[in-house]
């Protein structure tokens, strides 16, 4: 027999919501299958069955929030007996079950087909304007769950009109934390940016020569977003107090490079995937894990440390030809760095030391800084060191080998 209980999801997280399970009372579990899924404020995670067996109990119901170390269910062995309240959330104590008429009285909360709403349900709904009427309950009996709440904030079947029909649409969930963290960014650091125009043309070289194999080979594109990546990391060892946070009266300076690359969630906030110590990596190598990344946020298999503990992050919004952005800094960290549009231009180039024109790859970077942490011309030694490590690091090896 096996207690099934709550993971610490990450250092910083006390509970998690399980959204759904994936094993019915009764049902049989390999060790390492997935058992449930959990919620955090950004990450939906899957977790795997401790042991094999059967699922004997269920004690947390889908839409509840528990503490860490909580036990969810407990898997036994074949044959042994089901728990009669495999069902009941651990959060509430009842009386024993009673065939009666299903009622609800004033001022108690109810869903489909008399399914009580749990604590977690209840708020969710008041943050969202929400009625327990408009959302569709997929748990067990009709029972609301909050991913139920979350779609039905996602996608409204329905909008309150105003004067000359305006529509309120209440936020989202990430769209609402997005919002809260960018004030609070806005609110807590001094921020200040500077622009600097980058000629790429030495990276569009590599590119031409190595993107059609690198897209064969990797099975997506060699993007300006991997060099600028690997460059970035390779400037903040020369400039520690950009990987930096500050800590009241003091500027903590961290000797790892955690870098964020923040996605877009089609139009619904954004999420900031972190690539933990990325000193050890190489342009091929640094390209897939961005992509993985990239890819797991969008499809909501990132764990909590996968968004935790960065240090420095990137903003790219240069896939849909931005001139350059202003980045709001992602808390506790001093700076955000934008990379923007790159476009072919003429660009005055000296050849035989006479000046003459030619066309090249040519973009901004953007960098946004904490003004507490570093002064301008520190942060324009930053971008210069930039500019010079795009130019003249030897790419064509880094991919070759």
């Amino acid at each position: 027999m096996a207690d099934v209980t709550m993971p610490q999801l990450g250092e910083t997280v006390a509970e998690g919501t399980v959204t759904k399970w994936f094993k019915s009372v009764g049902d049989e579990v390999a060790k390492g299958e997935a058992l449930f899924e959990v919620s955090t404020d950004k990450v939906d995670t899957e977790i795997p069955a401790p042991a094999s067996g059967v699922v004997t109990a269920i004690l947390v119901p889908e839409g509840d929030t528990v503490d860490v170390g909580t036990k969810l269910a407990v898997i036994g062995n074949p044959g042994d007996s089901l728990s009669p309240s495999s069902t009941q959330s651990t959060t509430t104590t009842s009386p024993p079950s009673v065939e009666t008429p299903s009622i609800t009285t004033a001022g108690e909360d109810s869903s489909s087909e008399g399914a009580p709403l749990s604590p977690v349900v209840r708020r969710l709904l008041a943050e969202h304007g929400l009625d327990a009427s408009q959302v569709v309950g997929t748990g067990p009996n009709g029972r609301i769950t909050r991913r139920d709440v979350e779609d039905a904030a996602s996608h409204p079947k329905s909008s309150t009109s105003k004067i000359d029909g305006d529509e309120i649409v209440a936020f989202t969930k990430i769209r609402r934390l997005t919002a809260e963290h960018m004030v609070r960014s806005k609110a807590t650091s001094a921020h200040a940016l500077m622009v600097k125009e980058v000629d790429y043309e030495a990276v569009e070289v590599v590119r031409r020569k190595y993107g059609k194999s690198f897209k064969e080979m990797e099975g997506f594109s060699l993007s300006y977003l991997n060099f600028n990546a690997l460059a970035t990391v390779t400037a903040l060892v020369d400039f520690p107090h950009l990987n930096a946070s500050v800590d009241g009266d003091n500027l903590v300076l961290h000797h790892q490079v955690n870098l964020g690359i923040a996605v877009d969630l089609d139009g619904e906030g954004l999420i900031v995937p972190v690539i933990a110590n990325v000193g050890g990596y190489n342009l091929r190598s640094l390209a897939r894990k961005i992509r993985q990344l990239a890819d797991g946020a969008r499809d909501k298999k990132l764990s909590v440390d996968d968004t935790a503990n960065g240090t420095f992050t990137i903003s790219n919004p240069g896939p849909f030809a931005t001139l350059f952005t202003g980045a709001i800094i992602n808390q506790p960290e001093v700076a955000i760095l934008s990379t923007d549009g790159v476009s072919r231009k003429p660009v005055v180039v000296e050849v035989d030391g006479v000046e003459t024109i030619a066309i090249h790859s040519v973009g901004l970077l953007a960098l946004t800084f904490d003004h507490r942490a570093v002064d301008g011309a520190y942060a324009a030694r930053f971008l210069n060191r930039l500019d010079e490590i795009l130019n003249t690091r030897e790419w064509a090896a880094e991919l070759e080998n």
